[in-house]
This record gives structure tokens, sequence and C-alpha cells, in this order.
């Protein structure tokens, strides 16, 4: 499968990157990579171990007459984000990914393509491979579960990584490297709600909102997309004037990703639903005029229930109205831009799944900061919205920022080669995501620290591509800069 990959260049990341996709790798799904990833470093000749959280790290020795340079430190993620259009079912423990080239980009069809972070580890692994270049101690340090709870970095070692230099390769565009990122927590929100039957003369409906573009929550908040959730609550909220009552609601799979869908099943007095239908219609030529030219295809559907009302049971109408006057209300998007690093989102926040199934409400949101102390206040925040409700908080898989340090050496080296390489000097860049470089960090304090990949756009979601001509670009500055840490020169 993915044949066609082996005939890009570079192609040793691309041969690698094929594996990859021909391997499911699903957060908390890795087991299958890893142990793949192992064999060919056996047969390689490469030495490798796991950590206590299963963690993977494969180790290349210095180049003779480099045994003295400091250690680098080759770090991504394997597992990938699992989004498919609702027209391409895909079962993403068990198939490969379908990919395809049109116009250099690189995308798979009707799913995510997992160059976030695939394509960096690819890398990692071809540099394992190399033998053009002299080097000093390489390790590349393979971590799981990124994309739902960081759990391979919050988990990680201390004291088993040997390194002086860390390079993440987990960023998505040319010319630019981070070199800080905004830490976050899960908020995640439980409660029983109270139910009835239905009265004689309701039926039931099932609303759809669906045509999103989705993206990622952190990179991608500031770019106005619509969220499904919000507005499938707004339209909710919309419609209680005809005393509709909650059944069922499914908003969204993940909570760093912008949703893309969301459903609800309602009851509604039979005689309302001509006015019902007409409020929906204006809201989605309201929907579409807002947000026009970012979700063109934002629409709004109503179909008979898959039940009938016989056959289930509502919220009550105060439990409907406290829900839905919640949701509404609910802190999302961006809260406030940061001062210190201009243009960059300093605290934000994604409605990403939020679920009612037979009265249990469900909901996760992702607060991220470059301030621990306002990724604190956030969540508190919904802590005392959702209590109002009697709803239940908790705050989970806190994981820390990575704070800027724009006089490193890695740095300064990097901006060299770049400069060397590609003949132009790049952008340096703080990021509104969490990558791991926060938490390995906050355990080996005594990294120096930058990030940088190739151009990845609509990472996850189905419309994730890449572009083939960056991937050669990222290849070359990171064999450059591997060579020439190897040398032993100074930055």
């Amino acid at each position: 499968m993915n044949d066609h990959l082996l005939t890009l260049s570079p192609e040793p990341v691309w041969r690698h990157f094929r594996t990859l996709c021909n391997t499911p790798r699903a957060s908390g799904h890795e087991a299958r990579l890893v142990e793949t990833l192992e064999q060919w470093a056996d047969a390689q000749g490469l030495a490798h171990d796991r950590d206590s959280s299963g963690n993977l790290r494969i180790r290349k020795p210095a180049t003779p007459g480099c045994e003295s340079v400091p250690g680098i430190i080759l770090q991504g993620h394997l597992d990938m984000v699992t989004q498919a259009n609702a027209d391409r079912p895909h079962d993403f423990l068990n198939d490969p990914l379908d990919t395809y080239v049109d116009a250099g980009w690189l995308h798979a069809r009707g799913t995510t393509l997992g160059a976030d972070n695939g394509l960096g580890v690819a890398a990692a692994l071809a540099i394992l491979e190399t033998d053009d270049i002299a080097h000093g101690p390489i390790e590349a340090l393979f971590t799981l579960e990124e994309e739902t709870s960081m759990k391979g970095a919050l988990g990680l070692d201390e004291g088993w990584l040997e390194g002086r230099y860390l390079l993440n390769l987990d960023s998505e565009d040319r010319g630019e490297v981070y070199i800080g990122c905004a830490g976050g927590a899960d908020v995640v929100i439980d409660a029983d709600l109270p139910m009835r039957g239905c009265d004689e003369e309701e039926v039931m409906r099932r609303l759809a909102l669906t045509g999103l573009v989705g993206g990622h929550s952190g990179v991608d908040i500031h770019k106005e997309r619509g969220n499904a959730n919000r507005l499938l609550v707004r339209a909710l909220r919309a419609l209680e004037e005809y005393d509709i009552r909650l059944v069922d609601y499914h908003g969204g799979t993940l909570r760093n990703a912008l949703p893309r869908e969301a459903f609800a099943t309602i009851v509604v007095n039979e005689s309302h639903l001509p006015a019902l239908e007409a409020t929906l219609a204006e809201l989605q030529a309201l929907y579409r005029d807002e947000l026009a030219g970012v979700d063109d295809g934002v629409t709004l559907t109503l179909s008979p229930g898959e039940l009938s009302c016989d056959e289930a049971e509502a919220l009550t109408d105060t439990a409907t109205d406290l829900l839905v006057a919640a949701l509404h209300a609910s802190p999302y998007g961006i809260e406030r831009m940061s001062v210190e690093v201009p243009g960059v989102v300093e605290t934000s926040n994604n409605l990403g799944v939020v679920t009612l199934e037979n009265g249990r409400f469900h909901l996760c949101a992702l607060v991220r900061s470059l301030r621990d102390s306002a990724t604190r206040n956030l969540a508190d925040r919904f802590t005392a919205l959702f209590g109002l409700i009697g709803a239940r908080t908790r705050v989970e898989n806190g994981y820390p920022g990575w704070t800027p340090s724009a006089d490193s050496a890695l740095l300064a080296r990097f901006k060299r080669l770049h400069q060397e390489t590609l003949g132009q000097e790049p952008a340096v860049k703080v990021i509104h995501a969490g990558l791991e470089c926060g938490i390995i960090g906050s355990k080996y304090p005594q990294l120096e620290m930058i990030s940088f990949g190739p151009v990845i756009r609509g990472a996850h979601s189905p419309t994730e591509r890449t572009e083939i001509a960056s991937v050669e670009e990222f290849w070359r500055v990171l064999k450059a800069l591997v060579a020439d840490i190897g040398s032993g020169r100074a930055a």
C-alpha cells in the first residue's frame, strides 16, 4: 500500500513515512508501530529501549572521532489524530491510510494524513540510518498519545535521556522555528440530568450541523472557523421558544480538534414544526453569511428521529433550558492575545467534545495558555458555570508551557544553517499549541530545544495535507544541523 511514496524525494524520509501510513497508530494503539520500529532498529544494529511509560528510544552511537560532541535527541510522537469524513468509513485500528499526490501536495482520501507527526518521526528514522554525515551520539525519542493526553511526555522517565540538544520535529511551516509553546489542560464536565417521557402531541426530530472545515484547536483557533458545538447550541437556544426538549446530543470527537459536525435529537410539539423549520432556514442563511469565506459549506438540517416518542425519554423542560443556557454561555475561542509576543494567542479554549445520552451529559474542553495561571483561571470559570446546573468538573492532563529562550546557542546555530542551506533566515515563533517541549523541558531543564518541520495544512482534519517540496527543505536543514553539531564548531 502507498507504494507511490517510494518515488518521492527525499527517499529515506518517504520510505519511512510509508511504513507509518501502512501501520495504524491511533492514540493509545501505537503498540504495533513500536514493535515494527524495534524490529527495524534490530535490523540496523541500533540499540533501543522503552521507559516506564512505553516511550521508545532508538540510539545511534557517535561517528568515530565525534564521541565528545554533545548528543542530539530527535523527538516526535508516534500517534496521529483519527478523523474521517462521514462518507469515508475508515477503521483507524486496522486499515492503512490511502494517500495520493495532487498538485505537489500529499493527501489521504477522506481521512487525516498523519503527517502530524509522521513526517517528523520518518525524518528521525532517516537520520538514524544515514551514513554520509559525521555526528555525535543520537537518541531518537518517540512518545505516545500526544494527540489525546500528552501521556507519553507526561510520563517520560527522568534521568533516562542523555543528550544536550533536543530537536522537536513537530512544527508545521517552512521558514519558521519555534522556541516556545502554550501549556494546557482538559476540563471534563459530567452531570446526570432528569428526564421524562414524551407528551402525546410531541414528535421526535434529529437536528444536524455539518459542513465545517474544522482544524487544530490551537494553531487554527484564531482563524474564526466555525465550531459545530457552538453553532448547534446556538440553534437550540433559538428554538427554545418552541418548547423543545433534548433527547441526545453528540458533537465533536477530539478535544484538540475544532468540531466539524454536531447532532441533536429533540422532541417538539408537532404544531410547532413549520415555524421551527423556518427558523432553522433563517439560521442557516445567517451562519453562511457570518462564516462566508471561512466555512461556506455550513449546513443545518432537520430529519425524522431514529426512534418514536413512545420509545425514548427526553430531558425535562427545566433541564433542557439549563443545559442549553450553560453551553451557550461557555467560554470559547480566543480569551486573550499575548502582549509579550505580539500576534500570538495567549489564552484560548475549544469546546471539543459534547455528548448527552440517556440523561448523562459529558463535555471535554481543552484550555490552552502561555500562562499557567490563565489556564487555571479559565478552567475555574467552567467549574463555576456548570456548577450552577449541578455538574461535576475535574481538570486533568495538565501540562506546562515552554518558556522562550531567544538567546539559545542552538537557536543561533539553526538560524545560521537555515540561511546557508535555504537562503533565508527563519522566523522565530511561539506557537499556541501544546508541543511536548514544555513537558520534556520540565523534566530535563538542561536541554536546549527548538522545534521545526515541513509545511502541513489542515492538521487534525480530513483536509490534512503536506507540501512535498517542503519535506525536501526540512530534510536538508535537519541533516545540516546534525552535521554542524557533529563538527564540534561553535554556534
